[in-house]
């Protein structure tokens, strides 16, 4: 359906050099899911060129439909579009559309048709709740037992075969089942129960703010930004990007009115980088001002999990400065092996673990004495530092 509708859109817009695309999570989904259909509904129409290697179908008149990956959102920078179908929206990560793909639109004044299937209240789910009430936009959720597209026989087999949760989200379209695999499902609901999650300010008077990384440049680098109330963690605001050096991070904790009593990075921090002149990253943020620093050790990230499940308790989060922060938490899960059928002893590597693996650094390295205890099978990793890793570091020499 969404494939025809994009070559009847593309087809008949009246503007100049109409553009369309299909985004799914990766790449290659969106070849998987679309590519065959988007040759064989558009085969039908005079002077077609598809173009295999760029997963691009031109039409006569200067006409073009192109499938992309959200997993790199800069290869649909530059461009603008008339209409775009995101797929599997509820695995991408919502940036892509609210800071790439949205301003495409504006322009041409082009539309969007978002599809997926419920993952729980995740951003999809707000994004449907948001919109479903509202005239200028159509909603649909099509259930299996209502839709008539699968007989009872068959359905009665899936949920047998399937399990209770998996078929209610899968093929019943339920928003409040399990999300399978998911490792803080029950943590964050017990959050919500005792309404944990809401308007969480920073007590200028209270402790200072520590900080929580998890670095990258390809991937996300995420930032926690928690402040200790006592025996409760505040995390009170949170930051996430992507493909932007160390100066920029810098200038968001700069920018931030919060006083800070440390900057608590992870064991990869504190290696040399060649590329830098053999001055790790904890020594590049320091000398921009980012400081004190710790680099702590690595963990093995099943026992980490653990003790982020056992510290959840604990935790109180601002419902809006942290709403990406929740929602990665929301979908961090194992990985699924779908030659085994079942989920794989390490967590999923998507746009959810960035958030994830900050949480995890918390977990593993906050201190409240005796009340804590660590799960019997957390054993840190030697980092590959050649210095104390959990040592708060001076500034590098030569800088001031």
């Amino acid at each position: 359906m969404a494939v025809n509708h994009l070559i009847q859109e593309a087809v008949q817009c009246p503007l100049e050099s109409p553009r369309f695309a299909f985004i799914a999570p990766y790449l290659k989904e969106s070849k998987d899911i679309a590519w065959d259909y988007l040759k064989k509904y558009a085969g039908v129409i005079p002077e077609n060129d598809p173009h295999e290697g760029e997963l691009r179908m031109n039409l006569p008149g200067d006409r073009r439909i192109r499938l992309y990956g959200a997993d790199n959102p800069e290869s649909i920078q530059g461009i603008y579009l008339d209409g775009v179908v995101m797929d599997e929206y509820q695995f991408t990560h919502p940036r892509v559309f609210k800071q790439i793909v949205r301003p495409m639109l504006a322009d041409r004044k082009g539309w969007v048709l978002f599809l997926g299937k419920p993952l729980g209240h995740n951003h999809f789910y707000e994004l449907y709740e948001t919109l479903k009430g509202e005239a200028r936009f159509l909603t649909r959720l099509y259930r299996a037992s209502e839709t008539n597209v699968l007989d009872a026989e068959e359905l009665a087999l899936m949920r047998q075969d399937m399990g209770e949760d998996l078929y209610a989200q899968e093929v019943e379209c339920s928003w409040e089942a399990a999300i399978q695999g998911a490792y803080y499902a029950r943590q964050l609901d017990q959050c919500r129960a005792d309404k944990r999650i809401r308007s969480v300010p920073w007590e200028p008077t209270g402790p200072s703010v520590e900080t929580y990384w998890d670095l990258g440049f390809e991937d996300a680098t995420a930032i926690l930004f928690v402040q200790r109330m006592g025996r409760e963690l505040h995390v009170i605001d949170y930051h996430e990007a992507r493909k932007y050096d160390l100066s920029v991070y810098a200038k968001v904790i700069r920018e931030k009115p919060y006083l800070y009593a440390k900057h608590n990075l992870p064991h990869d921090a504190g290696q040399h980088q060649l590329a830098s002149g053999g001055v790790s990253l904890a020594e590049q943020l320091q000398a921009l001002g980012v400081r004190p620093v710790a680099v702590h050790a690595a963990n093995e990230p099943l026992a980490g999990i653990n003790q982020a499940r056992l510290l959840f308790p604990r935790l109180w989060f601002d419902e809006t400065r942290c709403g990406l922060l929740l929602e990665a938490l929301a979908s961090y899960r194992a990985e699924y092996d779908e030659k085994k059928k079942d989920f794989k002893d390490h967590p999923l590597h998507d746009w959810a673990s960035h958030g994830a693996d900050a949480l995890r650094l918390l977990a593993c390295n906050v201190k409240f004495g005796e009340d804590v205890q660590r799960p019997r099978d957390w054993k840190p990793k030697p980092s590959r530092v050649d210095f104390n890793p959990f040592t708060v570091l001076d500034a590098p020499k030569g800088h001031r």
